[in-house]
């Protein structure tokens, strides 16, 4: 069993600079049994800094419609069991279950706040500037503000299929992006800027490895990535590669939509290059 200085003793081994605000996403069970559980975990990640932004998503919150934009990710008309089920968002909606325990501990904690978005809600400490960015058309504007603050990504016993900073750099190379709707207290909304699949994100592992801090905490593998390198190498890849870091499911709606899209704009661009 982990002790809590053990747990802060490797994430010192990361060495990262002092007092910058980082991203978590992370899955305690991959780590073990650690002493104090989720408490010992986040008193040792404010031994890194007291800057921290964390996911807080409420899936349940969402909706499908009838009908709306084509090609948006989505078959629309096909809930109409579990719509009934879905839950009016309010800032004290818990964090899906699928985000871990982490971030539910963590938004519950006094000096959390929480941003508004009814579906992608972040919580931070001490890091309000980030919260305040996010609007209903740029729900990743918190991740936006970490990199621009020189922020460094953090994932403890997950890989990049759980690491949103890579949905922003996605966003900043013009890749597609989709509307979801959500219960709210004003009726059902739609919201922009929806990131799509992420289930290909481990394709940038090899490009990063320079750049990637390493430690063993437990039976996990901690992962520390600068925030603006990694949104960098994103957007380089997808500008060379329109269909870079997709994945590879023909069933993914998402994914099979940025592909066409993405090929619609590349015979778009060699149509106006031959006139």
């Amino acid at each position: 069993m982990l002790s809590f200085r053990e747990v802060s003793a490797k994430l010192q081994e990361l060495k990262l600079p002092s007092e910058v605000p980082i991203i978590i996403h992370a899955s305690l069970s991959k780590v073990g049994e650690i002493q104090g559980g989720v408490d010992t975990m986040l008193g040792a990640l404010f031994t890194l800094s007291n800057r921290l932004l964390l996911p807080t998503f409420t899936y349940k919150t969402m909706v499908i419609p009838p009908e709306g934009p084509d090609d948006n990710g989505l078959i629309y008309n096909t809930d109409r069991q579990v719509n009934p089920m879905a839950s009016i968002f309010n800032p004290k909606l818990p964090a899906d279950r699928t985000m871990g325990i982490l971030p539910e501990k963590f938004r519950l904690l006094p000096d959390a706040h929480r941003s508004c978005h009814p579906i992608l809600s972040f919580a931070a400490t001490n890091f309000d500037d980030a919260l305040n960015a996010q609007s209903r058309k740029d729900p990743l504007a918190p991740v936006r503000v970490l990199a621009d603050q020189n922020g460094w990504v953090l994932l403890i016993g997950v890989d990049q299929t759980c690491n949103t900073t890579i949905h922003y750099g996605e966003k900043l190379a013009g890749r597609k992006d989709f509307n979801r709707w959500s219960l709210t207290d004003k009726g059902i909304l739609e919201f922009p800027g929806f990131p799509g699949c992420s289930n290909g994100f481990n394709q940038i592992t090899p490009v990063i490895e320079g750049v990637t801090r390493r430690v063993v905490l437990g039976n996990a593998t901690v992962l520390a990535i600068p925030a603006v390198y990694l949104i960098d190498v994103t957007r380089a890849l997808i500008l060379s590669d329109p269909e870079a870091l997709l994945c590879d499911r023909s069933d993914c709606l998402c994914c099979e939509s940025v592909r066409k899209d993405a090929r619609a704009e590349a015979k778009g661009a060699n149509a106006r290059k031959a006139d």
